[in-house]
């Protein structure tokens, strides 16, 4: 909640979904899978890729076992309002330093949808492209 000097309100949808990507790369620097899992939805998809919500959360949990560090630098987050549901885009660098996570290193074009599941925004939906 937003509280400005007059009283609380809500902030805006469009704001809740910023606050949740950046959550959810919060969650990533820090190898948190159960905060990544929190802005996740059940059935999350990630049309043409291997790395599926149980395997996401499987390497944050790997990479925090192994203590390895895992940087996320994030570009503007651009929303779009679809209906009832928010699509948000924006770059990441992927960084890090181990052997687990290499192969996924660099700059992707990422697009996400978002969804109110229980009052909270879920991601339902990942899809990236790399850039570098």
């Amino acid at each position: 909640m937003l509280c400005l000097a007059g009283g609380c309100q809500r902030s805006s949808a469009e704001q809740q979904v910023r606050d949740a990507v950046a959550h959810a790369a919060q969650a990533a620097r820090e190898r948190n899978a159960g905060a990544l899992d929190a802005l996740l939805s059940t059935d999350l998809v990630t049309p043409g890729h291997d790395l599926d919500r149980r395997r996401l959360l499987g390497l944050l949990r790997l990479a925090r076992l192994r203590n390895e560090r895992i940087t996320v630098l994030m570009g503007p987050v651009d929303i779009e309002p679809r209906g009832a549901r928010m699509l948000a885009r924006f770059s990441v660098t992927l960084g890090g330093g181990g052997g687990l996570i290499p192969r996924h290193l660099g700059v992707y074009r990422v697009e996400t949808a978002w969804r109110r599941e229980d009052g909270d925004w879920r991601c339902y939906s990942a899809s990236w492209k790399r850039q570098l």
